[in-house]
């Protein structure tokens, strides 16, 4: 079966040749900016790209020219950047709640794995602290290993308050010499305009519908050819969504509210039934239930003959999937209720 892979140990990027080459030519040249924003939806290789940057600075030899950030899996900086364990390399995000902490820390002791199951499995608090920031500005302080670059990653500048935000901008108006910040943001909108206009900008696209298949081919070879283009129509360029749509069975529940909103009042009760109850059964199938709702009814409303009653019925689904997170409402007639007004 196959298996998620984490950007740190990805080496492996599609569909973002000119950001690569916008980095690489300032590399070259250079002319390479201490702080770079990579922005873009979630899932669409953002983190594996500031990975690859970071592998590539902390290997690259000084004076050479470089055409590709590729770096050998098996080398020693691929390994080290991975583990986090590079002297020359930290990743600023959020950290584990006290408790969770505390479970590392007793596992490491006991010679336990900390692997990448078990950490996914641990609490996170919501932002990433001031006192977060301050250990990276000791870092960078510090001086570095074999005169080496310093790089750090802020995954993602999207969890920073109003506190570390200011900290962190303390470190791009006065960077020490040799040391990169790659700041990762599903929404840079939501930075703080001096953050954005201290950072050179690389602005990722959605991924293609043919490259989200190849990846998948490659990550998921236990799928079907059918299920693959069938994930990689509805994952709106996001390789990320793709694979947790494939680890979630989405693609049968977007064929089903496909099938019960095309139908509509000659849908089959039975099966308009199942997929309420089914959006209904619990938090995570509800989000999904609700995603792919959406997504669906985006698609459709390209190609409905009666633009306007249908963009009244998506505003009037938007409110009620609102109003049930708002008001705690009953999931499985809302479902009901969403499914109805869709309907073609």
């Amino acid at each position: 079966m196959g298996q998620r892979v984490e950007p740190q140990e990805n080496p492996y990027l599609i569909g973002h040749d000119e950001e690569v080459k916008l980095f690489l030519n300032a590399y070259n040249s250079g002319t390479l900016h201490h702080g770079w924003l990579i922005a873009g939806d979630e899932g669409i290789g953002k983190a594996t790209l500031a990975y690859k940057i970071a592998r590539f600075l902390l290997s690259a030899e000084e004076g050479k020219t470089y055409n590709s950030l590729d770096v050998a899996p098996d080398g020693m900086v691929f390994a080290q950047v991975a583990q986090k364990s590079h002297p020359d390399f930290k990743v600023l995000e959020r950290d584990f709640i006290d408790t969770d902490k505390k479970k590392i820390i007793k596992a490491i002791k006991q010679g336990e794995a900390v692997d990448n199951e078990m950490l996914q499995g641990l609490k996170r608090s919501q932002v990433i602290k001031v006192e977060d920031v301050r250990e990276v500005v000791s870092f960078l302080m510090k001086k570095s290993f074999n005169d080496n670059w310093r790089v750090v990653i802020v995954d993602s500048a999207d969890d920073l308050n109003t506190s570390s935000a200011n900290a962190l901008l303390k470190i791009l108006e006065e960077p020490p010499l040799k040391s990169i910040l790659l700041l990762i943001s599903h929404n840079p909108a939501r930075l703080l305009p001096t953050i954005r206009s201290r950072c050179a900008k690389l602005a990722l696209s959605p991924l293609q519908k043919e490259e989200v298949a190849s990846l998948l081919r490659r990550y998921k070879p236990e799928l079907s050819e059918k299920e693959v283009q069938g994930l990689a129509t509805i994952s709106g360029g996001s390789i990320g969504r793709a694979m947790i749509y494939a680890e979630n069975d989405a693609l049968s529940m977007y064929e089903n509210i496909q099938k019960v909103c095309y139908a509509g009042a000659r849908a089959d009760g039975e099966l308009l039934l199942s997929l309420a109850e089914s959006a209904a059964s619990d938090d995570d199938s509800w989000a999904l239930f609700s995603e792919l709702v959406c997504r669906f009814a985006r698609s459709y409303m390209m190609d409905c003959a009666d633009k306007r009653a249908f963009y009244n019925a998506y505003e009037m689904m938007l409110k009620m999937l609102d109003d049930v997170n708002r008001l705690n409402m009953e999931r499985r007639q809302a479902a009901l209720c969403i499914l109805n007004a869709i309907g073609a």
